[in-house]
């Protein structure tokens, strides 16, 4: 989000969550970018303990805003699987299903899409959930008995993709999100988004010749005089920690060493 808080060129999305104190104690819904970036950070600050009904019923409409209003030419999703339930440092209660169903979201509306990782502090789990949004992505069929394989144990005791996820000492079963929090939630980024002036434009133009010129172009006649020079001083630098010795260091040491073996033979004495 702070390497495009100014500008209109990207639009950034963070369904998260905020507290003021849950690191990195940013994410409110008013940080919605600065100058020229205004309303082009969008913030979803989540409570503990969201499940996949409440998630979907905010994800969905506000996602489909953005896309409608922005109309991104590409999206890159991060698929942090620390919002699974169960995790380490997470708070939600999202099933595998459920985090895959926004992968396939964004697959359906078929733009260019990058998808990364993230988060995500139950290895089983994480494993789970990006075997299947990889399943998602490329249309595969996997079934949810998982195949023998020398981490098999790993995944008891249920050995299934979609197993259940909390464990016993879970601390956030609750889902502390109302409808009536969502709701609300849902109206003020949707009033920010109405503020939008939709995807910015860009004019197709010829681009001005590079400032660089490849100094190691086989092509003498991209290069200036001066150009020429300058490459053949740097090609004459022999770095001392160089492994793999130019040409000429090589020639250099053969002479070296012929001229060595030369001088012990001559003082060997001849013997009959």
């Amino acid at each position: 989000q702070d390497a495009f808080l100014n500008t209109d060129r990207v639009l950034t999305v963070s369904f998260h969550k905020y507290d003021g104190s849950f690191f990195p104690q940013t994410g409110d819904v008013s940080e919605v970018g600065e100058g020229g970036g205004k309303y082009y950070s969008v913030n979803i600050p989540l409570q503990d303990g969201i499940d996949d009904d409440s998630y979907e019923a905010i994800f969905k409409p506000i996602m489909s805003a953005i896309m409608s209003k922005y109309d991104p030419s590409a999206v890159v999703l991060q698929c942090g699987a620390d919002s699974l339930a169960g995790d380490r440092l997470g708070v939600f209660n999202l099933s595998i299903r459920a985090h895959g169903a926004c992968v396939r979201f964004f697959k359906d509306y078929d733009v260019p899409l990058l998808v990364l990782g993230g988060g995500g502090y139950v290895i089983r789990n994480v494993a789970r959930c990006w075997t299947y949004e990889t399943a998602v992505l490329t249309g595969t069929e996997v079934a949810n008995e998982l195949p023998w394989s020398e981490y098999w144990h790993y995944y008891a005791p249920s050995y299934q993709l979609h197993a259940e996820l909390r464990g016993k000492d879970w601390s956030y079963r609750e889902n502390m999100n109302t409808r009536a929090d969502l709701t609300k939630l849902q109206a003020q980024v949707l009033e920010n988004l109405r503020k939008l002036d939709g995807a910015p434009s860009v004019q197709m133009k010829t681009m001005p010749r590079p400032l660089y010129v490849d100094m190691d172009s086989e092509d003498e006649d991209e290069l200036t005089d001066e150009q020429r020079r300058v490459r053949a001083m740097e090609r004459s630098v022999e770095h001392k920690a160089e492994y793999f010795p130019c040409e000429k260091f090589a020639s250099d040491q053969a002479a070296a060493a012929e001229r060595s073996a030369r001088a012990n033979r001559e003082e060997l004495p001849l013997v009959n």
